[in-house]
């Protein structure tokens, strides 16, 4: 494992519905790669990451969901994000993490940085581009 870079707090996007006390646990299907089924759960310290991570999340489901940011607490080791850390950007400069052990819900947040309609449509854009090519990779 890396050396993390923070001790938190840190923050998860989703649009699942949850509570305090419950977990997020990875064995889940990618949001951006619906047919990879993720070996891990992925968290950052920004909660403006995890803001967007929690819209975008809400523009690719198929159903009217909502975009939630949780704080949370990891229970077991975990490394800097391989998909971003030194493979897109040098260092780990989006702070974000991802572990195959279970994350705790301690908290929500409901405020943070919410995109703009341009910069939802530049989001769209660059999702569809994704989506559509296979180079998209995802280290799982």
């Amino acid at each position: 494992m890396t050396e993390a870079l923070d001790h938190g707090p840190y923050f998860h996007g989703t649009i699942a519905d949850l509570r305090v006390g419950d977990f997020l646990t990875a064995g889940y299907r990618s949001n951006y790669r619906r047919e990879i089924v993720m070996n891990h759960i992925y968290f950052t310290a920004l909660v403006d990451g995890a803001g967007l991570a929690a819209e975008i999340a809400a523009e690719l489901a198929e159903s009217d969901a909502s975009p939630r940011v949780y704080i949370v607490e990891p229970t077991g080791p975990f490394e800097n994000d391989p998909n971003v850390t030194d493979k897109k950007f040098p260092g780990n400069p989006t702070r974000s993490y991802r572990s195959s052990a279970p994350l705790k819900i301690i908290g929500e947040i409901t405020h943070w940085t919410r995109l703009t309609p341009d910069a939802l449509q530049m989001w769209r854009e660059r999702l569809a581009a994704l989506l559509s090519d296979d180079g998209g990779e995802i280290i799982n």
